[in-house]
């Protein structure tokens, strides 16, 4: 089955990633079905749209908001899956809800969407741990010609959203919201908090 204008998708290994294994054991994080911060974001692609405008294609992994997998409790308590569940392990997913995609164990960025990498704060008068507004370009829309993956920028304030990809904290920023290119000071240093 092919739906029109969206994808079929299922996720790795689970709907949240809510453990951490130590050792042998594993340590549960997270028990609650609300909390966004552990739903998985990483799906597998087992069908494309009939109408596809984008380069991704069957068995790609993406990386996808964090409300199609999740589960929520309606008025009367009752649990429901997300409005994006089909059947069996299988949601359906809009192009506008995927931010990445993960084709030959490389990451590339979707239409519309970057990824930036915080940086630790230099400032000594500051209890923030990163500078706010900046940091280093990870992965770059195609769409931004005169940006590199490694370049220093900005982006808007309230644009950037945080996921954590392969261990590693980012922030999702739309294209639109990247302001300017910065020259490297030499300063610089990636901030990954111990938690990631």
């Amino acid at each position: 089955m092919r739906s029109p204008q969206e994808f079929i998708v299922k996720p790795v290994k689970s709907r949240y990633n809510n453990t951490k294994k130590i050792g042998d054991k594993e340590l549960i994080l997270n028990s609650e079905i609300y909390t966004h911060q552990f739903v998985n974001r990483e799906a597998e692609v087992l069908q494309t749209p009939i109408i596809n405008d984008s380069d991704i294609k069957k068995g790609d992994i993406v990386i996808v908001h964090h409300n199609v997998f999740r589960r929520w409790h309606n008025q009367y308590g009752v649990e429901k899956n997300s409005a994006s569940y089909y059947k069996e392990d299988m949601y359906f997913v809009r192009l506008d809800q995927i931010f990445l995609m993960k084709r030959n164990n490389k990451w590339n960025s979707i239409k519309g969407f970057c990824f930036v990498k915080p940086i630790k704060s230099n400032d000594i008068f500051s209890v923030e741990k990163e500078r706010p507004l900046v940091g280093i370009m990870k992965f770059v829309d195609k769409d931004l010609s005169n940006i590199n993956v490694g370049d220093l920028v900005g982006f808007s304030p309230n644009s950037e959203y945080e996921f954590v990809i392969d261990g590693e904290r980012l922030y999702r920023v739309t294209t639109n919201s990247i302001t300017i290119k910065y020259e490297y000071q030499g300063d610089e240093e990636e901030y990954n908090p111990s938690w990631a």
